[in-house]
């Protein structure tokens, strides 16, 4: 896929999806487990649809609103004291042998 955006639309009307994302999803629909991962979005999201486990994160540069609760995507102006708390990563852990994925949210502070 060309773009950054979710393989999943998780809000259309922001552009967070692609046009081509029912294409890849079906291409990704023969293996028994599939996750993907983006962090375009800025929000902390997790979604299954059939085998496939997405995930998106919060951004280490600015938060972004929620979906649906602004005119549209973009860096929010947040006051300083809590920008910190909206900022964070994401780590995905696999362990050999293991079903699950052992995913941690990490704000850059509390």
């Amino acid at each position: 896929m060309g773009q950054c955006n979710p393989s999943l639309h998780l809000y259309a009307q922001w552009g967070w999806g692609t046009d081509d994302s029912a294409q890849a999803l079906a291409m990704m629909k023969r293996f028994g487990s599939v996750t993907v991962l983006n962090g375009h979005v800025h929000q902390v999201a997790q979604k299954v649809k059939g085998e496939i486990n997405f995930y998106s994160t919060l951004s280490t540069a600015f938060p972004q609103p929620a979906p649906g609760t602004a005119a549209g995507p973009g860096p929010m102006k947040v006051p300083a004291d809590t920008l910190r708390k909206m900022l964070g990563v994401r780590s995905v852990n696999y362990v050999p042998g293991k079903a699950e994925l052992a995913v941690v949210d990490t704000r850059l502070s509390v």
